[in-house]
């Protein structure tokens, strides 16, 4: 049988859910030829070593084990340019898409009646009540109306990850697309030179099948650096623009540290500028784990004490630097805000580049 459509499953530890995801799409596609790829990002819990053993017996399975590198975008991304389908799907690997839909998505584009084909969550008949997550659905409506003003496209549901189209066409703009966070969706719509016409097909979204959800509360940000990536992205780099953020509220707590040692506890200015260094510095490499490196997130105890030293270590130089600048000028007569901020300025460029290589960048 012709292969019709590659379904790419983007998974973290997901290895319970594949064997039953499999034969649900097996039973939905008999008309059709079919083959999954899993892109699996390196799961602990043996996922790629699942979807090997799947692949023993159904050679309509195939796996791409990703070491190093996150996020459904990207994952997506490499599923486009692994597969020789015509057509190609995106959906989640927890069962919260129902592989029902794929052959009434499929006819559609087939029929030239679409360029995509979304199942939407919110569309007329479509049902979330399984989801038991308001916050998420009063998120992702906020999300849409943002999204529709973006793309130019009238969808109930532009966030959704469950949606297909021409392989081809998804090929063309890879070069093109930010691969950033968890909505390749919204990157395919934006990135497209002419909009591109939409059928939705309503969406029952169920629960998860098992396993934990990889959506957290970071995920707000996630979609607005998406929509930054898309407008600006270009003049200033993504992950360097979500790195000088986090460094601007590091200067907000460095010098609310730094003022409550000079006037609260009458410290001298170079005790408090080492303590106000050292407490930023901790409260920066938090937050980029979390927000700008999501995709590359140190997770565990142990991975993160590594990676907090490994922060404090390649800033170790910068943080000389800012202390020395800082408190040669302050010595000065350069009042002690404008010296504080010119030892910031110093550091600053050293801490970003060495920890992107050498924190969150091993590959």
């Amino acid at each position: 049988m012709a292969l019709d459509l590659a379904i790419i499953l983007p998974t973290l530890n997901e290895r319970g859910n594949l064997g039953p995801l499999v034969e649900r799409i097996a039973a939905a596609m008999e008309p059709y030829g079919w083959e999954v790829i899993i892109v699996d990002d390196d799961s602990r819990d043996g996922t790629a070593d699942e979807a090997r053993t799947l692949a023993l017996t159904d050679p309509r399975v195939r796996v791409i084990q990703r070491i190093g590198r996150r996020g459904l975008a990207s994952a997506a991304i490499e599923g486009f340019c692994a597969t020789a389908a015509p057509f190609v799907a995106v959906m989640d690997a927890d069962h919260q898409h129902d592989p029902a839909l794929l052959p009434a998505m499929l006819a559609a584009l087939l029929a030239g009646e679409a360029d995509v084909a979304v199942a939407s969550r919110f569309a007329v008949g479509a049902s979330t009540a399984d989801w038991a997550a308001p916050d998420r659905e009063r998120l992702s409506a906020f999300a849409n109306r943002v999204a529709r003003r973006l793309t130019g496209v009238e969808l109930t549901d532009p966030m959704s990850g469950y949606f297909m189209l021409e392989t081809a066409r998804a090929r063309a703009l890879v070069p093109r697309l930010s691969g950033i966070g968890f909505k390749i969706l919204l990157d395919l719509l934006a990135t497209s030179d002419t909009p591109m016409r939409v059928q939705e097909f309503p969406l029952k979204f169920a629960a998860r099948r098992e396993g934990e959800s990889k959506l957290d509360r970071a995920i707000l940000f996630d979609f607005l650096a998406g929509l930054y990536d898309k407008t600006l992205g270009r003049v200033i780099p993504t992950r360097f623009a979500l790195f000088g953020t986090v460094g601007g509220l590091g200067v907000v707590v460095h010098f609310a540290v730094l003022s409550a040692l000079l006037f609260a506890l009458g410290e001298g200015f170079a005790q408090a500028q080492t303590a106000a260094v050292l407490v930023a510095m901790s409260f920066n490499f938090w937050l980029n784990n979390w927000l700008t490196y999501r995709d590359k997130r140190l997770k565990g105890w142990g991975p993160v004490l590594r990676g907090w030293l490994g922060f404090c270590a390649t800033c170790a130089v910068g943080a000389f630097a800012n202390v020395a600048v800082a408190t040669f000028l302050e010595g000065r007569g350069v009042f002690w805000v404008l010296a504080a901020l010119a030892g910031i300025l110093v550091g600053s460029v050293w801490n970003y580049a060495l920890s992107s290589r050498f924190v969150w960048g091993r590959f």
